[in-house]
């Protein structure tokens, strides 16, 4: 079968033919280190790292390049930098602010099971002219005013650069919004210095206590203003400017900084741009229009793919209704494979609603799954595949579901049957399931134990486990949490259990005290006896003996395991 992916400026799935198959290029919109990112961040993330794997897996790691950008050029950041950091260059004041949040975005993704791009670039990088002759945004801002594309303007906030929709004839043509069949209203008032109502902003003066870069830009004499300006003549007095240089201390717009990016990494024209829905218009229509300007081509990308929203519990997010959560949020409460299986149970273009009890039905599912792998020839292999950097070679069921568009869900059900297959069968099934379950990013084969019920243990005697505290400390230490880590060997220490980290992330329960032992001995034969009660149905002895283990402070849950057999677990209250 040959790829095929959906192109969402032509509105059709066809076959996708790179532009050089030694060089295969695809670039995506990243995150504003602005904050921690939130879930609805997670699933381009996700979703493009699976296709990342797959045009790895068939044209070879080495020709496949993958750049998501970091945003880091944001007003709020600006001002913030100045704030807490006047006395350092703007870029250097910039890195301090988002430090923090940047770095906890890479954790949380790499938490997701995504794969690092093949460059991460901060737009803080590419504002000014390089040393290494990449693109710009300030050399494509001067590109497509020599190319009669843009002009100078005085608008309510002072000087700005302004894109000319209107010198491009098919401009709109991603969204489908065609400029003929707009109606300006109000906003040409507002924006009196605007040829059209939808000219956006390429670059933008700051104010005199605004952070900003020195831009300096030479006006085009053939744009129909002003010979020497570019501007209406009524305005050249208020710029105080000379016939050769602008000189605008400002910053740049949102939409150039990718324009930017992806030419430095990728060229004029690469194979495949993606994003979500809520960026086609303005920000990936805004792109085309100043890239293919800029650079006099017919095409940004070859296809343009985009993710659906993702709402919270039925709801659209939003921190007014109390919804809104970080992937940070979820990573506390659920290992991050949790979080990607189901971001990969629906079609990537279709929306897709977060809910909790999901995650609990996805978290019993991945624990069935391991329960067959843990002490197994295939999970060996695992650890030596993982030793040798090597990449999974999954199924044809698999490979052949991510073919047609991407086709996640249809992987999932393929994964399911091959978990079928190695449930009941030998090394090589066992194997086969175990790659699969990596092709797609799940279940990293050093972290196979965070997803199992119990935990590793040693010398322990008969003391249980707190259900909830293991599964606490597996999900800190899967997910690099160690605040989370240091509650959960709190809960631990109450009933005189600690924890040993091996250098491979495997972690070992160990009992402290003898008095712990004794405690866990009794805890252990009173669910037993419970267990015995109810089988014969007996629910007043059963509910005798939860009454008093819940005076010691122990609550029992009832549940069943991955075989439908009944199962008891204790926490403590």
């Amino acid at each position: 079968m040959e790829l095929r992916l959906y192109d969402t400026l032509t509105k059709e799935k066809r076959p996708f033919v790179p532009l050089d198959a030694n060089n295969v290029r695809m670039y995506v919109c990243g995150p504003t280190v602005y904050d921690f990112a939130h879930i609805g961040n997670a699933r381009p993330v996700i979703v493009f790292d699976v296709l990342f794997r797959l045009l790895r897996h068939i044209y070879g790691e080495a020709h496949v390049k993958y750049v998501r950008n970091i945003t880091d050029v944001d007003d709020k950041i600006n001002a913030r930098a100045l704030r807490d950091h006047p006395g350092l260059p703007l870029n250097d004041a910039i890195r301090k602010v988002t430090e923090a949040t940047a770095s906890q975005f890479q954790a949380d993704v790499e938490a997701l099971g995504c794969l690092a791009p093949t460059h991460q670039p901060r737009a803080t990088d590419f504002v000014l002219p390089r040393s290494d002759g990449r693109a710009d945004m300030k050399s494509l801002i001067q590109e497509l005013l020599d190319r009669n594309h843009a002009y100078l303007a005085v608008g309510g906030e002072g000087k700005e650069i302004l894109f000319d929709v209107s010198s491009m004839p098919d401009y709109g043509a991603l969204s489908k919004r065609r400029l003929d069949q707009q109606i300006p209203g109000a906003r040409v008032a507002v924006d009196s210095h605007k040829r059209n109502a939808e000219d956006f902003v390429l670059w933008k003066e700051s104010g005199a206590k605004e952070p900003g870069w020195k831009g300096e830009f030479k006006p085009n004499p053939m744009s129909g203003y002003d010979a020497e300006f570019t501007i209406p003549r009524e305005n050249a007095s208020r710029l105080q400017l000379n016939s050769q240089v602008v000189a605008i201390h400002g910053r740049p717009g949102w939409h150039i900084e990718c324009s930017a990016m992806s030419a430095a990494y990728l060229g004029n024209i690469f194979d495949i741009h993606g994003g979500g829905l809520d960026l086609i218009f303005p920000h990936h229509e805004n792109e085309i229009a100043q890239s293919r300007c800029a650079h006099g081509t017919s095409a940004m990308a070859n296809f343009w793919m985009h993710n659906g929203f993702v709402e919270v519990e039925g709801k659209k997010m939003s921190k007014s209704d109390g919804n809104f959560v970080t992937i940070r949020d979820l990573l506390m409460k659920w290992p991050g494979e949790v979080l990607r299986f189901q971001m990969l149970m629906s079609n990537y273009r279709q929306p897709i609603d977060w809910t909790a009890a999901k995650s609990r039905e996805i978290e019993d599912e991945i624990s069935a799954w391991v329960s067959i792998l843990v002490g197994s020839d295939a999970e060996q292999d695992g650890y030596l595949r993982a030793t040798r950097n090597e990449l999974p070679q999954p199924s044809s069921e698999i490979v052949e579901a991510l073919l047609d568009d991407l086709n996640t869900a249809e992987a999932i059900a393929a994964l399911r049957s091959s978990y079928r297959l190695a449930r009941t069968g030998g090394y090589e099934e066992k194997k086969q399931f175990l790659m699969n379950c990596q092709f797609l990013g799940l279940l990293r084969h050093n972290m196979l134990w965070a997803h199992l019920p119990g935990t590793f243990s040693r010398d322990i005697g008969h003391v249980p486990v707190p259900h909830d505290a293991a599964r606490k400390l597996r999900i800190s230490i899967a997910n690099k949490l160690p605040e989370l880590k240091q509650e959960a060997l709190a809960d631990l220490a109450t009933v005189g259990l600690a924890a040993e980290e091996a250098p491979d992330g495997n972690v070992t329960i160990v009992t402290k005290t003898e008095e712990a032992r004794e405690r866990g001995r009794f805890i252990e034969e009173q669910i037993a006896k419970r267990n015995l009660a109810r089988a014969r149905k007996d629910f007043a002895e059963s509910d005798r003996i939860r009454n008093e283990l819940a005076v010691m402070g122990i609550v029992l849950k009832d549940g069943k395991d991955a075989d439908g057999k009944p199962v008891t677990t204790w926490e403590l209250a």
